[in-house]
């Protein structure tokens, strides 16, 4: 009994050391940054995974690596269920073991592509590669959630930039390469260690470079308004207080402007109507605006199917364009495979009996006239840099969203993160609206030029800044990121069997 107890406190110490590195590496990611831990944590991982003595210990190492990270990177995640605590609140716990635990096997799959390698410096090669490659594969596999990849660590300095000809996937591979160039020849030296500390300045001086780099303005000019109630989501649609936020809502429209305004923006859900039940509350924020154009975050229905919409108001009040939220958050617009269960008469999760949000045909480009061409986002698509590749280039990008989902703390601004990053891949700047914050007019090389405070109410004017030339990725997307990764496992795996 002593042997096996003396076994399990071994075999359980890099296991434990895994999810203390896979935490530590979390700290890289919004609101704190701290992307030089990241590359420290990764570091220790891909050099413990090139030491890992057999199949077991190695899977295990890269599971409770991954627990670690997505514990601290996903904590948000209990946050919609303290909405209503007394009601859903024992959930919370649940819901975020589950969710560190199952997103953790991405890195075991990162693991298990280390196992490919016949020599620790080929398991070091591996592991790195494989992380990157769980990073892509999660932005598309099972609806897709590329929510805090490695890559994002970088969103808040100026080696960002690259993702404009890489996207977020190139990031990634970037970060786990720097963290592998110290162990590439099976432990750590000085002089890899330089070089390392030597590509990292390269890229940082040619993401300055880029921001350097004067845009002419935008020509005409477009002056837009972006309005924030700040509705939180446990009173959002409580009685009394929806009128409250709505009031909000129409004394920001009807505040003077110093500037001519060409657009008016209200977040996600921002109208406590149907669309068909809501001419009244378009003819009243006209009134209140003296006939300025809007876009507005709105439910619609079709018969027993509703949507999560935006539309375009114009100088009368009158629709003029409309889009449906199509990339739907699974268990909270929709549930998976609800429609299918329908066929065998469980109707409880159908949304097309009217439970959940169905989702829209697919991104698209809204012609808004003198405030030129737009692709809209709603709350959750911004994270799916591959939903922005549409066939038409747009001139800018808006979000409406309701992040008042996601508390107070990482959430909102892992959430902007992200926006910021969908500028500068496509080269395009992005207006946000939301109901609690972060509202943000963000630049095409993801620079937040104005923004609101969280959990405040009120509005902004801003020009909207000028677009770039169409970047690399947003003509290639991940296409060439994709062909890297595959090759280098392919070569692992062909050395393996040879």
């Amino acid at each position: 009994m002593r042997t096996v107890r003396a076994w399990a406190g071994r075999a359980w110490r890099p296991w434990a050391g895994s999810a203390l590195a896979g935490l530590l590496a979390a700290t890289g990611q919004a609101p704190l940054g701290l992307w030089g831990l990241t590359l420290l944590a990764l570091l220790w991982l891909i050099n413990g995974q090139a030491a890992a003595t057999g199949w077991r210990d190695r899977l295990w190492r890269g599971w409770a690596a991954g627990a670690g990270y997505f514990a601290g990177t996903l904590f948000w995640i209990t946050e919609p269920f303290m909405v209503d605590a007394a009601r859903d609140g024992w959930m919370a716990p649940f819901a975020l073991v589950l969710m560190a635990g199952g997103m953790a096997l991405f890195w075991m799959l990162a693991a298990a592509v280390a196992g490919l390698g016949r020599s620790p410096v080929a398991r070091a090669f591996g592991f790195a590669m494989g992380l990157a490659a769980s990073d892509l594969l999660r932005g598309y596999i099972f609806t897709g959630f590329p929510w805090a990849l490695v890559g994002h660590v970088w969103i808040n300095t100026p080696v960002a930039q690259w993702a404009a000809f890489i996207g977020p996937a190139g990031l990634s591979i970037l970060t786990v390469a720097l963290a592998l160039l110290p162990v590439a020849t099976g432990r750590a030296t000085a002089a890899r260690s330089a070089l390392a500390l030597l590509v990292l300045a390269g890229l940082w001086l040619g993401g300055m470079a880029r921001l350097a780099r004067p845009e002419a303005p935008r020509d005409p000019s477009v002056r837009v308004r972006l309005v924030q109630p700040n509705a939180t989501q446990a009173l959002k649609w409580q009685p009394g207080m929806w009128e409250l936020f709505l009031d909000r809502q129409m004394d920001a429209n009807a505040a003077p402007a110093e500037v001519p305004l060409d657009l008016i923006i209200w977040p996600e859900t921002a109208v406590p109507y149907l669309l068909e039940d809501a001419g009244f509350i378009f003819d009243e924020a006209r009134e209140a605006s003296g006939n300025v154009p809007m876009l507005l975050g709105i439910q619609r229905a079709e018969g027993a199917l509703y949507f999560n919409s935006l539309v375009v108001l114009d100088r009368g009040g009158a629709v003029i364009a409309s889009y449906d939220k199509h990339h739907l958050v699974p268990f909270g617009e929709y549930v998976p495979f609800g429609d299918q269960m329908a066929r065998f008469g469980i109707s409880a999760f159908a949304a097309q009996a009217g439970n959940g949000y169905s989702a829209g045909p697919g991104g698209q480009v809204l012609d808004l006239g003198r405030a030129g061409k737009v692709l809209p986002l709603i709350c959750y698509e911004a994270v799916f840099p591959q939903d922005l590749r549409t066939a038409e280039r747009a001139d800018w990008i808006v979000q409406v969203t309701n992040d008042g989902w996601f508390g107070n703390l990482a959430g909102p601004w892992q959430h902007l993160a992200q926006a910021r990053l969908r500028a500068i891949e496509q080269g395009l700047p992005l207006l946000r609206a939301a109901n609690t914050g972060i509202t943000a007019v963000i630049d095409a090389k993801g620079r937040v030029l104005q923004s609101l405070p969280l959990n405040s109410d009120g509005w902004l004017d801003a020009d909207v800044p000028p677009s770039l030339a169409t970047t690399a990725y947003a003509r290639y997307g991940d296409m060439p990121a994709t062909m890297l990764l595959g090759l280098s496992i392919l070569v692992l795996f062909r050395r393996r069997r040879g």
